[in-house]
């Protein structure tokens, strides 16, 4: 892998994170084709592969090192990493479990709503029942989403308005 460097594990709010060198930057800016945040990338950090997203807060430009990229991140501020990183062109896509699709287009309020949804809201659900293991779990969520998507709960403290 290239675009390997070391970097010192920082914070921000309650998020870990390293910089990006600039010329590594540049180079994921020239392979990807774009400059805007998210840029999908992949890489190592500390021996371990990882996918994650570029992303841009605060006009700096950020890799934000998560628990499944390192053990413990929040806990390890000021720790100096070894990271490689390049762009990573590979389908992100992520397909909805079908009994969820099929419970949401069934209620015109739970499609319109969902369809309301910012893009990595929706995504959250997705990925949420797609990591479910039983049948009755995953019908048992798929019935608490339903009621969020209509206003009668809430999903992981969020509620629709």
């Amino acid at each position: 892998m290239k675009n390997h460097f070391t970097a010192k594990l920082e914070i921000i709010g309650i998020n870990p994170f390293v910089f990006i060198p600039d010329e590594i930057l540049n180079e994921i800016f020239k392979t990807s084709g774009k400059n805007k945040s998210p840029i999908p990338v992949k890489g190592v950090v500390n021996g371990k592969e990882f996918k994650q997203n570029l992303m841009r807060y605060s006009g700096e430009w950020r890799l934000y090192i998560n628990l499944t990229m390192l053990k413990n991140s929040p806990k390890r501020i000021g720790e100096i990493l070894e990271i490689s990183v390049e762009f990573d062109d590979s389908d992100r896509t992520i397909l909805m479990h079908p009994d969820l699709e099929k419970a949401i287009k069934k209620n015109p309020i739970a499609t319109k709503n969902f369809e309301s949804l910012i893009p990595s809201m929706r995504l959250e659900v997705v990925r949420y029942i797609n990591n479910l293991k039983t049948a009755e779990s995953i019908e048992r969520n798929i019935g608490k989403i339903i009621r969020y998507l209509i206003g009668e709960g809430d999903f992981f403290g969020k509620r629709i308005k």
